[in-house]
């Protein structure tokens, strides 16, 4: 399918953003399809923080995907798109695109840094994860620092694998199975020296796990980042009331109805994407109250403050919640 046009109008996640061109579209993997995106002018593109993603708008909808370069001047953007077909329709979308489409994106956003004062990068990856730990081995390279990265994929579902043992060569070690990787990971983590830190991408049980592991061999909280695609299927919570200070609207939650769906239904245009506390379009401010937070986006610091909350999948601890909208 060519897209002839772009929508007539950008999603309110890419305003502000960039009009660019699919210049290549490079399948990986059966299911995993790498797509270059270039200025139609030629000119280059902002730099970016390794391990930002771009959200890209495929007709109405809007999704984030990672970015795999290093982030250092580029002059084209490339992202890999794993197709799930009983998703929302943006994967599906998005393996569809041909060289010559043009998309709306929005600039880089940065939610999976690497830590300046890191002295090793240890990388950790499952299936699509690879995308932007890919991103902070390349930049890591770039820049005279070292990395190394065990990837976990399916015999013959590896995206990029070529590209990560060209780029890491033996700091890259391969696993296609749980006992083989449990293996590595606890020799990894048991061996690195003080100043390393540990970035995971992958599903948010394989996160969980690994992260659980490092804090149990006394990995500090500082030194462990990581970064989810996908959000763990959520309880419907109890009901609360919310009140907008600035509005004068007071609106039931239902349990099992988000507060987005809430607050949507009452006529309010709120900022959204992911609908999964993921991408952290959706904050609002609080100015009363406990949320029950359930986003993926915030630190631990900033959740503790109680200041801001994903409207998307967070709730309230107490029967009442004050925002200021």
């Amino acid at each position: 399918m060519t897209i002839t046009a772009l929508p007539i109008t950008a999603h309110p996640a890419v305003e502000g953003g960039l009009q660019l061109e699919i210049t290549d579209v490079s399948p990986q993997t059966e299911s995993i399809v790498s797509i270059t995106l270039a200025d139609p002018s030629g000119a280059r593109l902002p730099s970016y923080v390794p391990g930002s993603h771009l959200v890209v708008q495929y007709g109405s909808g809007v999704n984030a995907y990672s970015l795999t370069g290093s982030g250092n001047g580029p002059n084209e953007y490339t992202i890999s798109v794993l197709r799930v077909e009983d998703g929302a329709g943006g994967s599906v979308a998005m393996h569809q695109l041909d060289v010559g489409d043009r998309v709306y994106v929005s600039r880089p956003r940065s939610a999976f840094a690497p830590a300046s004062t890191a002295t090793h990068h240890l990388l950790i990856a499952a299936g699509i994860g690879i995308t932007p730990v890919l991103s902070h081995a390349r930049a890591a390279a770039d820049r005279g620092t070292t990395s190394s990265l065990i990837y976990v994929y399916r015999p013959g579902a590896g995206a990029h694998v070529e590209e990560a043992r060209e780029l890491l060569g033996p700091g890259l070690t391969e696993c296609s199975n749980r006992e083989s990787f449990q293996k590595v990971l606890t020799e990894q983590l048991t061996t690195q020296s003080l100043g390393t830190h540990l970035y995971v991408c992958g599903p948010t049980a394989f996160m969980d796990s690994v992260l659980e592991q490092a804090r149990e061999l006394g990995w500090s909280s500082a030194r462990l980042h990581s970064e989810a695609f996908g959000a763990a299927e959520l309880e419907d919570g109890e009901p609360f009331t919310v009140n907008l200070a600035r509005s004068g609207l007071k609106l039931d939650v239902p349990a099992g109805v988000s507060l987005l769906e809430t607050l949507e239904k009452a006529g309010k245009t709120i900022p959204n994407m992911c609908r999964k506390g993921i991408c952290g379009e959706c904050a609002l401010p609080v100015l009363r109250g406990t949320p029950q937070h359930r986003d993926l986006y915030l630190t631990e610091q900033e959740k503790s403050e109680n200041t801001t909350m994903m409207c998307c999948v967070s709730r309230s601890e107490d029967p009442e919640l004050e925002l200021d909208l």
